[in-house]
């Protein structure tokens, strides 16, 4: 048994036994891995993988103008600042994935279900592929989160003053939410 680059102790990439992938269209390889990684639940792959991309693409401009700026990384960041960061990426997530007033951002990937309290909906994912990837990540503030505190994280670095700036508002309003949740409950 011989085993070259393109296979991993004889076995193919696709888990199969099925010898080297390279001679198989890179499309036909791709719905192979799917298949096995799914079996039969359609699974939005592409999708994930268009938004990695365009994730590396993000990261990859910023780190590029930062480079242009002369942008140095700081030694390291306070907890002040993290803390701000961590309350404004909950904000920010919650308002772009649960709002009412964002839903017509959300509409043209996800289905309206039902409302979800505290000016929040719930919504389910519609369509397949890239569109379905989109909407999981406009309905997760999990998924959300990450794409936010990068950006956020990114502004500190190249832009802190107006990153602080629109970081405060949101931690204000952030609070300004638990506080009318506790006054709610108080009554």
């Amino acid at each position: 048994m011989t085993i070259d680059a393109h296979t991993r102790s004889g076995r193919g990439f696709d888990g199969t036994g099925g010898g080297n992938t390279s001679a198989m269209p890179i499309a036909e390889s791709f719905k192979s891995v799917q298949g096995a990684y799914a079996a039969d639940e359609r699974r939005p792959l592409l999708g994930y993988l268009a938004s990695l991309g365009a994730f590396g693409a993000l990261a990859g401009i910023a780190t590029a103008v930062g480079r242009h700026k002369g942008t140095r990384l700081p030694e390291r960041f306070t907890a002040g600042d993290t803390v701000l960061l961590a309350v404004a990426t909950h904000k920010a997530s919650r308002l772009i994935t649960k709002s009412s007033i964002t839903s017509v951002l959300r509409a043209p990937f996800t289905r309206y279900e039902e409302p979800a309290g505290a000016a929040e909906v719930n919504e389910s994912v519609r369509g397949h592929g890239v569109r379905h990837a989109a909407g999981e990540l406009m309905t997760c503030p999990f998924c959300s989160g990450v794409w936010i505190a990068s950006a956020l994280t990114a502004g500190l670095v190249l832009a802190p003053r107006a990153t602080r700036l629109v970081a405060t508002a949101l931690s204000a309003v952030a609070a300004s939410d638990w506080l009318h949740i506790a006054y709610d409950a108080a009554k």
